[in-house]
């Protein structure tokens, strides 16, 4: 089976309210880290009203020391030394949000 470097969760599109979103980010975390195969993981939580981008980035503040590296959307550019590495450790070659100061994204990179 191939390796998947990057994988992406949406919950910002799923309907849920934020502690079943943080619940299933959990989840998907915690199984991608079991698994092994995947280097990063994509958080879509969406523009809306932020308090689901707020709970995640506080949910990963909690995490600390589980994760190589947080990196937020609107730090995800070619002059962040910590994304630039994360890239080249996961083969990421095009990203659409790459350099989008997109906040709606949030990037966990796996150990």
């Amino acid at each position: 089976m191939k390796n998947q470097k990057l994988k992406v969760v949406d919950i910002g599109h799923s309907k849920l309210n934020i502690e079943s979103a943080r619940s299933l980010l959990e989840t998907t975390v915690s199984q991608t880290l079991y698994e092994g195969r995947t280097r990063a993981v994509k958080v879509i939580t969406g523009h809306g009203s932020g308090r689901l981008r707020g709970s995640v980035r506080e949910w990963c503040r909690e995490q600390e020391g589980r994760f190589q590296a947080v990196i937020y959307g609107e730090d995800y550019h070619m002059f962040n030394k910590i994304a630039a590495d994360m890239r080249a450790d996961c083969n990421i070659n095009h990203d659409s949000d790459f350099g989008r100061q997109n906040s709606a994204v949030t990037y966990i990179w796996l150990w």
